[in-house]
């Protein structure tokens, strides 16, 4: 097989990120090395600092420079309320919001038969252990309304249902949704959760 140069490499493996095909790939890569001084240098550095300081954190799964977040460690933050969430993403837009006040746990993905992804591949034992020793009065599920996200909410409900309050996000049409563009799922699910006027 050719080498293949370095600029190749840095495309191909650009185009592997979420979002990225090879062609928008191919349009960064070039415009960052004609902005080399100023886009490409500096993002090559921080890259490389964020490699070698980001991780975990040990308690909720949240992704950070400390062992323990700055949401796990904010005390004002331990009212009991602990959101359930399937991956950090889903953590960062909950915060975006800012009108959630309590912790998170992330359990790193949802339970699938198919991908053989259970309990146990999930931080969802940690989650029971949480409940347990940090005297959460209610979990939140915050769980994308997907087959394996509705699966996964049961199965944490099941294994919490004795010991703290449960409670989940609503679902329904969005804030300037139109109902000519929703799907037939969100539509049934704004229907059953209406409320009276």
């Amino acid at each position: 097989m050719p080498d293949r140069s370095e600029i190749d490499a840095l495309i191909e493996m650009m185009a592997r990120l979420p979002g990225l095909g090879p062609r928008s790939a191919r349009r960064t890569v070039l415009h960052l090395i004609r902005k080399r001084e100023l886009q490409l240098t500096p993002l090559a550095e921080l890259m490389s600092r964020v490699a070698a300081s980001a991780r975990e954190c040990l308690n909720c799964g949240n992704v950070g420079t400390e062992e323990i977040c700055p949401i796990c460690a904010d005390e004002r933050r331990g009212n009991g309320q602990l959101c359930v969430v399937e991956d950090v993403g889903d953590l960062w837009a909950m915060e975006r919001g800012g009108s959630f006040k309590g912790r998170y746990h992330v359990l790193g993905g949802t339970l699938s038969a198919l991908d053989r992804v259970g309990p146990e591949e999930l931080r969802i034992p940690q989650l029971v252990a949480r409940v347990e020793s940090e005297g959460i009065t209610e979990v939140i599920l915050a769980l994308n309304a997907t087959v394996d996200g509705q699966t996964t909410a049961h199965y944490i409900a099941d294994q919490l249902e004795t010991r703290v309050a449960l409670s989940s996000l609503a679902q329904g049409v969005p804030i300037g949704g139109e109902l000519d563009y929703l799907d037939d799922g969100t539509i049934t699910a704004a229907l059953n959760a209406r409320r009276k006027l």
